[in-house]
């Protein structure tokens, strides 16, 4: 009897099959040499990917363990949407990266509190280097624009 991981991969892996298949039917246009299915196909091959894995993985580890009583923190997910409410609300302000690099490291900090130096060393890390890459795949890679703050012109 699969787990509600393995009906979750299989309904994911079941859905991006049905989406990429959807995705073969797009006209592709002779001046351009990548169609606009591309991109798509990549995004949902690794996503049935990742869902016939979690899939197979429930479904080869038959032996269910015991997982003790979780508490539901209804505090923390409200939190998080508050906190993903302001960042959405400081993109115009802030612009992309600075906004993207502070909600990072405030979601980051609720969900797994920084212990000590290297713990804010890594923090800053994950929030900074996450704001980067974003950034660079977007608007260098794929152009496309994003938001530049009003405040910081950055």
């Amino acid at each position: 009897m699969l787990s509600k991981d393995g009906w979750g991969g299989l309904v994911v892996l079941a859905t991006s099959l049905l989406l990429f298949g959807l995705t073969l039917g797009l006209a592709d246009n002779p001046l351009v040499p990548i169609g606009p299915g591309f991109y798509p196909r990549i995004v949902l091959g690794l996503t049935a990917g990742l869902g016939f894995w979690l899939f197979a993985a429930d479904f080869v580890s038959r032996k269910k363990s015991e997982k003790p009583e979780h508490k539901l923190n209804y505090a923390a997910v409200l939190t998080q949407f508050g906190v993903f409410g302001l960042y959405v609300a400081a993109l115009p302000g802030l612009g992309f990266r600075i906004a993207t690099a502070l909600y990072v490291a405030a979601a980051s900090a609720l969900l797994a509190p920084p212990r000590g130096v290297k713990g804010w060393l890594g923090l800053a890390v994950l929030a900074l280097g996450t704001a980067a890459a974003t950034w660079l795949v977007f608007e260098r890679y794929l152009l496309v624009l994003l938001p530049r703050g009003r405040w910081t012109d950055f």
